[in-house]
């Protein structure tokens, strides 16, 4: 399971009602490797599925991730931060044995 905070829901829900997003685009999250940590993630709208999709819903939001991402992404919570020094968008990894400074890469 992927799990969407409320914070990182609102979110979503404003980027989909600004660039007039519809019902049928969901949030595609990734793996690729890069970054100083070695894996980095990735996240996009999307309203293409693809064969080994994994799809998950959470808090009334439409996650999507490839298998092999999924394998890193397991019981992983998005969430986002904003204000001043806030990261924006986030993935609180629990499978993640380091994370870079900025936190978008890590390890496993």
């Amino acid at each position: 399971m992927i799990f969407v905070s409320d914070t990182a829901k609102k979110r979503i829900q404003e980027i989909m009602a600004k660039e007039h997003l519809g019902a049928d685009h969901f949030v595609r999250v990734s793996v690729t490797s890069g970054g100083c940590s070695g894996l980095s993630y990735k996240m996009d709208f999307d309203d293409e599925s693809r064969p080994n999709d994994q799809v998950f819903e959470d808090n009334g939001v439409k996650v999507v991730t490839d298998l092999k991402s999924f394998l890193y992404l397991f019981n992983t919570t998005l969430d986002f931060s904003g204000g001043l020094s806030g990261k924006g968008f986030y993935f609180e990894n629990p499978n993640a044995s380091r994370t870079c400074g900025c936190g978008e890469s890590f390890a496993v």
